[in-house]
């Protein structure tokens, strides 16, 4: 089996990343626009620098990292070449707002396709990806799941639900950066030093949601475990309220979604 990715950005290198770890690095060949950047992650990774064409036409599973806009311009190269292939190969899409249809229009060949949404810590094997299928078998989606096993939590949803749910999980980490930025200049303005409020800020909220994903509590349940009446964490969810904290985090995720939703367009 070899798997190819075209595009090695910041989110392609990731998923070349955890595909490495999974211990897939001598099956994966990588190529990107910017021979620097490929040369660089394939001594980095030990995977196989390569190019466009080479990857079109070997590669059993080929994951497309490169922007939006970039894809008539990659598919008007690649798509003679996937014609003319004999065996099954799978479309690995990981282009927001992009829909599994358009990916076979554009490709102009009848074969699988996966559409995938990563975030950016998969690079640290606490990420999570989600994914939707059509046209692939049972078997191949467990060999992409085996690809795709040390990138944190993997999930299928139904297609329909992907952008929404990119709006969270795609989208989130830079609004949690933003927390734990925004507590760490709190703790800063307390007379904390910065190095320790950002280690406690982080350290915070890794915990607290691994609290989420063990226990399996509402958010809501495990936040009124910490609010003693009259104590102090209370006076601190009442100043977040104060300022539309909640109001603030969904209207990001509805933004998120509707200019999504645009992309396609």
């Amino acid at each position: 089996m070899k798997i190819g990715f075209i595009g090695c950005g910041n989110m392609g290198g990731a998923l070349v990343r955890a595909a490495a770890n999974a211990e897939f690095a001598d099956s994966i060949f990588i190529a990107d626009n910017f021979a620097e950047k490929v040369s660089a992650l394939a001594e980095e990774c030990k995977v196989n620098a390569s190019d466009v064409s080479t990857i079109s036409n070997i590669c059993d599973y080929i994951y497309i990292g490169v922007k939006p806009q970039m894809l008539d311009e990659l598919f008007s190269e690649v798509t003679a070449l996937l014609r003319k292939r004999s065996g099954r190969f799978v479309l690995v899409s990981m282009c927001a707002g992009i829909s599994i249809q358009k990916v076979k229009n554009l490709a102009g060949v009848d074969c699988p396709v996966i559409r995938i949404m990563p975030n950016m810590p998969v690079s640290v094997g606490k990420g999570v990806v989600l994914g939707a299928s059509e046209g692939t078998t049972d078997s191949e989606k467990e060999t992409f799941e085996k690809i795709m096993s040390k990138v944190g939590v993997f999930d299928w949803i139904e297609e329909k639900y992907i952008d929404a749910a990119s709006a969270v999980s795609g989208c989130g980490p830079a609004y949690a950066y933003m927390f734990i930025e925004a507590l760490a200049d709190g703790a800063v303005a307390c007379g904390l030093p910065r190095d320790k409020a950002q280690l406690y800020a982080a350290g915070m909220l890794a915990g607290s949601a691994e609290m989420v994903l063990k226990t399996g509590k509402h958010p809501g349940e495990l936040k009124d475990t910490v609010c003693s009446p009259g104590g102090t964490t209370i006076a601190g969810v009442k100043a977040l309220e104060d300022g539309g904290f909640r109001a603030s985090a969904i209207n990001s995720v509805v933004a998120a979604y509707e200019k999504t939703l645009s992309l396609e367009k």
